[in-house]
């Protein structure tokens, strides 16, 4: 299925039906009377969320969207129906914006979270409504309120714990197969990773958390060059950023240094708050070098990037360091969930 995280709709609530104008004309009841009844509501757009689905792909092939308009009133005091609510599902994760005015209407992150984004109309008054003591025979009644229109912009940003960060071809998606049953395409040649990929990390029986792979970034991707940052977003709602940087790359002449400093830059160009996130390095591919010169590599490594944060070093392919990376990533999320719920 093609991935999907952008898309436009027009959502149209129902108009609110109109009152009736009828009089009582029944036999052997000589003072009859006004009996026009109301209209009924009209329906309401519902937005909600669903974990079933993964991708906004639908909304490229049904974009409009309608509640159904109230019923209108009629004699014998007879109201009209409401119109049906339209249900409209998107998947878990999904921003909402009025497309006109960019006004965030919602964001919806729970499964079977609901957001009204279009009012129905109100339903118009019958006669029977306007009768008193000084007009027993009103010939008034009201049209219901039109319902609202609206044209919306939907962002999806994938729910992940983790997301991993770093060039083409550094091991990304080699690493999210290790540890988890998600099977993103595997290949010799750079952005084999076309769209996000996500895979359930289980620690034990207990524990799991969730990781999201994107697709590598170049320099230049602030500016478009290769897929561009149109992917960052997905890790905009993960706790913790995994950088995986190729100790030993044959594909291009690039020193590792030299390409980790290049996806740092297009973060801080960026500028969405990913570049504050907390940032782990993961060094891999160590399986390419001879055990003694691991361990000048990776000091290599840390040194010119002047890193001083947590630094693993790991081969996705040989699963080497790979037990020790996913255990302190747990305990990680379990320290931020504490500290969340001391602050809740």
């Amino acid at each position: 299925m093609k991935f999907v995280d952008e898309a436009e709709i027009r959502v149209e609530a129902g108009d609110g039906g109109n009152g009736c104008v009828s009089f009582r004309r029944e036999k052997y009841v000589p003072f009859g009377g006004p009996d026009g009844g109301d209209g009924g509501d009209g329906g309401n757009v519902y937005l909600v969320a669903c974990n079933n689905l993964n991708t906004l792909v639908d909304f490229r092939f049904h974009s409009r969207f309608r509640a159904e308009r109230g019923q209108n009133g009629s004699g014998g005091n007879c109201t009209g129906h409401s119109g049906a609510d339209c249900i409209i599902q998107v998947p878990t994760g999904t921003e909402v914006f009025d497309a006109e005015t960019g006004e965030k209407l919602g964001d919806l992150v729970n499964e079977g979270q609901r957001l009204l984004v279009a009012k129905g109309g109100y339903h118009g008054l019958g006669n029977a409504r306007f009768k008193s003591s000084v007009n027993r025979a009103p010939r008034k009644a009201t049209n219901g309120t039109p319902g609202e229109k609206r044209t919306l912009r939907l962002e999806l940003k994938l729910i992940a714990d983790v997301g991993l960060l770093g060039m083409p071809n550094a091991g990304k998606s080699s690493l999210i197969r290790s540890v988890s049953a998600a099977r993103p395409k595997v290949a010799d040649y750079p952005f084999t990773t076309l769209y996000p990929n996500l895979g359930v990390v289980r620690v034990d029986e207990q524990r799991s958390f969730v990781m999201a792979d994107i697709p590598g970034l170049i320099e230049g991707a602030s500016q478009g060059a290769g897929l561009g940052v149109q992917f960052l977003k997905h890790l905009s709602r993960t706790k913790l950023l995994l950088h995986v940087v190729d100790v030993e790359p044959y594909e291009t002449l690039e020193d590792p240094v030299t390409a980790a400093q290049k996806v740092i830059a297009e973060l801080e160009q960026w500028d969405r708050g990913l570049d504050r996130k907390p940032r782990w390095l993961v060094l891999n591919k160590i399986d390419r070098l001879d055990e003694d010169a691991v361990e000048q590599r990776c000091r290599e490594i840390l040194d010119g990037l002047h890193w001083t944060g947590p630094a693993f070093r790991v081969s996705a392919v040989r699963g080497d360091g790979l037990k020790q990376l996913i255990y302190s990533v747990m305990e990680f999320l379990e320290q931020e969930q504490a500290k969340d719920a001391r602050q809740d």
